[in-house]
């Protein structure tokens, strides 16, 4: 055997193999910092097919091995596809053993000749993910133990596809709005300038994270493309929610994206809550007139949340992507004079926070998706430095953002300083899995 990780998950061995046995689990347990990318997953783990891309454009199938599959104590799976089975032979056997009624011991045996050292941080991963999940699961299952089907637009973005793999491994069906034609049972065609009047019926839960990404050079067009990505759609598919709600036929909850930058670029070292009072400046403009547009859907009677959130720390995209490989380069340090705060998150605890929007009846209105403790840039430089273990000796001058983001846009991103508190979340006692941010940078690098 090439590597062996073996750990003590909280339930029972029933579930924990259930939860590999649904949708999305292939994908929870895939890091963002691999290089390789999940293509399709596999539809049995008994005898389906799970198809992974390396760079070079080389396919990765996973075959799972009907010999080995022994429910609920073992899977199989093993690497058939050419030139690699070749390179290096890979079978993994998944096997699951019941501690007690509500622990269960996961081992991973994978017998390849890639070296144990090259595998270590993507298994402690998968193991840490794991554990992890099913705490979320269990918490989630307490609050809404009948599964139900959400809507989800913004499926195919960092935090729509790794909610949408946590909703389903819960045992939820998740339908995805898409703009193309749709393929499968799972998917309806959605034009967010004018959907259908039907779009929204059978759901019990809309799930709205679709929008421009916010980053780029601040010209005029892309402050509109911003807008108007944010606003209109969101309108237009809070009117239809609210009509399908009037008629019994479309969703009870409405979950709707939104961002920290309501309060403003910059409210010094002021402690900002979901009650505080919102902020100047061109982002502030939008995501006001944003969570504006969900009103129709709230005045149905709907349970509306607006998830304001914050800096998303994921290794697959956003910030961490764009800032990892310059800081593991060694050319990472402290914006301007480093004392801007940072309202962050972990992108499995943004999911766990729309995936309790979704569930927990005790939530609505606007909720903040940060972590309890925000950190000043000097430190989240510092942090940086020790996980990826490079020097951060580099200041980046504050005219650097500016030439690249225009003033505006350096601004509200690069120099935003906004210190954010969950309050709402606290209130209804809500866990945080990584509060930290080195646990968080850590898990997402791989170190």
């Amino acid at each position: 055997m090439s590597i062996t990780r073996s750990s003590v998950v909280d339930d029972s061995i029933d579930e924990v193999f259930a939860w590999h046995q649904r949708p999305g689990a292939f994908h929870r347990l895939s890091p963002g910092f691999a290089p390789m990318s999940l293509r399709s997953e596999a539809t049995s783990i008994e005898d389906g097919k799970a198809i992974l891309v390396l760079p070079g454009g080389l396919t990765w199938t996973a075959a799972h091995q009907p010999g080995g599959y022994r429910p609920p104590n073992q899977f199989v799976d093993k690497l058939t596809s050419v030139p690699l089975r070749y390179v290096t032979p890979w079978t993994h056997t998944h096997n699951f053993d019941a501690v007690d009624a509500d622990h269960t011991r996961v081992t991973d045996n994978v017998d390849t000749r890639v070296p144990g050292f090259a595998l270590s941080s993507m298994f402690d991963f998968r193991h840490r993910q794991l554990a992890d999940d099913i705490i979320t699961q269990k918490w989630a299952r307490s609050l809404q133990p009948t599964p139900l089907t959400i809507g989800m637009t913004g499926v195919s973005g960092t935090i729509g596809t790794a909610l949408a793999a946590l909703a389903t491994t819960g045992g939820h069906r998740v339908v995805s709005l898409v703009r193309r034609t749709p393929v499968g049972d799972d998917e309806r065609r959605w034009d967010p300038d004018n959907p259908a009047a039907d779009l929204l019926d059978g759901l019990d839960i809309v799930v709205h994270l679709a929008g421009s990404s916010i980053a780029g050079r601040f010209t005029d067009a892309h402050v509109s493309r911003v807008r108007h990505s944010r606003v209109e759609p969101s309108h237009a598919l809070a009117r239809v929610a609210a009509a399908a709600a009037a008629e019994g036929r479309g969703p009870r909850v409405f979950i709707g994206a939104s961002a920290i930058g309501y309060y403003g670029a910059d409210r010094g070292d002021e402690e900002l809550t979901e009650t505080s009072t919102p902020g100047d400046g061109v982002i502030a403009d939008i995501v006001r007139d944003w969570e504006s547009a969900y009103t129709p859907a709230a005045e149905s009677g709907l349970r509306v949340v607006t998830v304001r959130t914050g800096v998303v720390q994921a290794a697959a995209g956003g910030m961490l992507k764009v800032l990892r490989p310059v800081f593991g380069a060694g050319l990472g340090g402290p914006i301007g004079d480093g004392t801007q705060w940072l309202s962050w998150i972990g992108l499995e605890d943004v999911c766990d926070v729309f995936y309790r929007a979704a569930l927990d009846d005790r939530l609505s209105g606007p909720v903040n998706a940060v972590s309890p403790e925000p950190v000043r840039n000097s430190e989240f430089t510092d942090t940086m430095g020790t996980v990826l273990h490079r020097p951060t000796v580099l200041r980046v001058p504050e005219f650097a953002p500016k030439l690249v983001l225009t003033e505006s846009g350096a601004g509200s991103l690069a120099l935003a300083s906004q210190r954010v508190l969950p309050e709402v979340l606290a209130g209804v006692g809500h866990d945080f899995r990584m509060p930290a941010l080195a646990d968080t940078l850590r898990h997402q690098c791989g170190r």
